[in-house]
């Protein structure tokens, strides 16, 4: 977790009050005062992967492009194929600077023809609002027809929009305890158009959320809030969703959704959970499997699907594909052979059994069984085939700690 200089600096969500009266251990994170846990890392893990867990992610940046140029703007700032997301559909893809080096991972969703959502980073959301904003002014990305807002400033509104995370098989049965109008934002009598319209107007194509695809988003009323729902997250679960409410009503959907999941067994959860999660589903974090000091790229990561090579151009493109073509490490996750090890930090240096480096660690956090697990940063002629032994020193003067290559998701039993 990161650390601020200055707390008194620190931002606080509007969910800042109920984690403090549920008895969340509050840490700096994204110059946020956020929860790391609750009751215990293991306990929120395992909530997740048997019922489910409720996440604030209203520290996320959300933005929104709208008009006939909206998906052209993006298409070019970003490595992905905007022009292939459908309405009621999600993107993952990246932001890379004119080098061809990650700013950040993103998503985006298509709420509408002409209408996306945008997911940024917190830690970045103020950066990558300004340099999206310089090259909106350069000569390659000024058009006309679309605007870009900050979905979370005061000056969008009734738009405004921040994000909470419903994570876990239980999410489903959770929401739609709570669904109204058969996950839709008002009536089929709105419109009887099965075209590509506005959300606005209620198509009657609209998917319920029982029927909801991943990757896909709806509108809907939930606990009698409009909001979008997205089949999306960052834990490695099939059934999660990610809810996008306006943060005038993020208490009221959270305590809801408390409320309605608690004989299901569903816990609030902190950070420490959704890192555990996100690396045992071997999912990159920003400034650790991304960027950061090894200055990581998708195709470091096995992320180079995200990156469309067949598009004419994109910002960063010609020096990201050169980049890729010299890589000499892959990301592998592993995990340690018994329990009661020290975690290695991030930057811990791995070896093989001759002692000879390989690699360097990037996360790690305790899995479900409570044994750790990580990510690292392989040299491409270890192989890092599942069950290839590795080593690491968790202190100086330790001895050398033994984990094991793991390529394999650990499915829930």
């Amino acid at each position: 977790m990161s650390e601020n200089p200055n707390p008194a600096a620190l931002k606080r969500t509007a969910l800042y009050d109920t984690h403090k009266q549920l008895g969340a251990k509050m840490v700096p994170f994204g110059g946020y005062d956020m929860p790391v846990w609750y009751t215990s890392v293991l306990e929120e893990h395992n909530a997740v992967r048997t019922a489910a867990g409720l996440f604030d992610v209203t520290h996320m940046g959300v933005w929104d492009a709208q008009g006939p140029n909206a998906a052209l703007f993006l298409d070019a700032l970003t490595t992905n194929d905007v022009f292939d997301i459908k309405v009621g559909g999600s993107q993952y893809g990246y932001l890379l600077d004119e080098a061809g080096h990650t700013l950040d991972d993103i998503m985006i969703y298509r709420v509408e023809t002409e209408h996306y959502l945008i997911v940024v980073n917190a830690s970045n959301d103020a950066d990558d609002w300004a340099w999206t904003q310089t090259q909106a002014q350069s000569p390659a990305l000024k058009l006309p027809y679309y605007t870009l807002r900050d979905l979370r400033t005061e000056s969008s509104g009734a738009d405004r929009l921040v994000d909470v995370a419903l994570q876990g098989p239980a999410s489903l049965p959770v929401l739609l305890s709570l669904i109204g109008d058969d996950g839709r934002r008002g009536s089929e009598a709105e419109t009887t158009d099965d075209s590509e319209n506005s959300v606005v107007g209620r198509p009657s194509s609209v998917v319920s959320l029982s029927a909801l695809p991943r990757t896909g988003i709806t509108p809907a009323t939930l606990a009698g809030l409009p909001v979008f729902i997205s089949r999306t997250g960052y834990t490695g679960e099939s059934i999660g969703y990610e809810i996008f409410v306006h943060p005038d009503h993020c208490v009221a959907l959270w305590n809801a959704l408390l409320e309605a999941g608690a004989a299901m067994g569903v816990k609030p959860c902190g950070l420490a959970a959704r890192d555990s999660l996100r690396i045992e589903a071997g999912l990159p974090l920003y400034g650790h499997e991304l960027a950061g000091p090894l200055d990581l790229a998708p195709f470091h990561i096995g992320f180079s699907g995200y990156v469309k090579a067949y598009k004419p151009w994109f910002i960063g493109k010609r020096a990201y594909f050169e980049r890729a073509a010299k890589a000499t490490q892959r990301l592998s996750r592993f995990r340690l052979n018994k329990k009661g090890v020290r975690p290695p930090k991030q930057g811990t240096p791995v070896v093989d059994a001759s002692g000879n480096p390989i690699g360097i660690v990037t996360s790690c956090a305790q899995d479900r069984e409570g044994f750790l697990l990580g990510l690292a940063m392989l040299d491409l002629r270890v192989g890092a085939k599942d069950g290839t032994p590795i080593f690491f020193q968790a202190r100086a003067g330790a001895p050398l700690d033994e984990a094991t290559v793991q390529t394999r998701f650990p499915r829930r039993k």
